[in-house]
């Protein structure tokens, strides 16, 4: 049962990466398994079998939720967006106490550090205006170099806790491409993200290793700063744009 319970959190996690204002890493930080995750990743040849079989059922779930469940998900959104925006909203606020209470623990809490908590919101609220306020797909040649630095672009959206790889994609010009790669599952287009998505994603998550392991506390509380940003773009009432 549990094996089936961490394929669902895997898709939900598959569907940040092609949900508008979605992070794949607010969804691991909601279930708890950032920082585990991350480690099982990094370290996967230190216990190969014991990380294998942590990663399996949500790797099974982000595939999933990327080419299968990523058009049911759209449609739900499309079609109740207010139900599922306010659950998502839910479910980050929900999260948040824990993710506090745990960071707290670890570290003693100092006045200063909600100073990271009102950058990373502010960083926040500024991807959600540019998600709000442009439509640009340009006309690229989209050779296979330029196809893997988007998607090595788009790992920070998939790692990092709030960043949205939608934004992201919109300024490279190629999101509704991306989109309709992944809708008929064309290969040109996305095995080049592909490599530079896994890639770029292996390089941020050292990076956020070694932020954790050395700036503890000023982490996780950008990352708090991050998951309250990306609720503005999840708002059922817009009330800043």
């Amino acid at each position: 049962m549990s094996f089936v319970i961490d394929c669902i959190k895997g898709i939900a996690i598959g569907s940040g990466a092609i949900l508008p204002g979605i992070s794949s890493g607010v969804f691991m930080v909601i279930f708890g398994i950032y920082e585990k995750f991350l480690d099982s990743i990094l370290n996967f040849f230190d216990n190969p079998k014991k990380n294998f079989l942590f990663l399996l059922p949500y790797i099974i779930g982000i595939f999933f939720g990327v080419f299968i469940f990523g058009n049911i998900l759209n449609y739900l959104f499309i079609k109740f967006p207010i139900q599922i925006k306010c659950l998502f909203c839910i479910l980050i606020l929900s999260s948040l106490p824990k993710l506090i209470k745990e960071t707290n623990t670890k570290v003693s809490f100092k006045f200063y550090y909600i100073i990271y908590i009102l950058i990373a919101f502010a960083i926040g609220f500024f991807s959600v205006y540019l998600e709000k306020n442009i439509s640009f797909d340009g006309c690229f040649n989209y050779n296979f170099f330029y196809l893997f630095f988007c998607g090595f672009l788009m790992s920070i959206g998939v790692v990092v806790p709030g960043l949205s790889s939608t934004v992201i994609l919109m300024l490279l010009g190629i999101y509704s491409v991306y989109l309709n790669s992944i809708s008929y599952i064309y290969l040109p287009i996305l095995l080049p993200m592909g490599f530079g998505l896994i890639i770029g994603s292996l390089f941020f998550m050292k990076l956020i290793k070694y932020l954790l392991e050395n700036f503890y506390a000023q982490t996780f509380y950008s990352i708090i700063g991050f998951s309250l940003g990306s609720i503005l773009v999840l708002l059922p009432f817009t009330f800043f744009f």
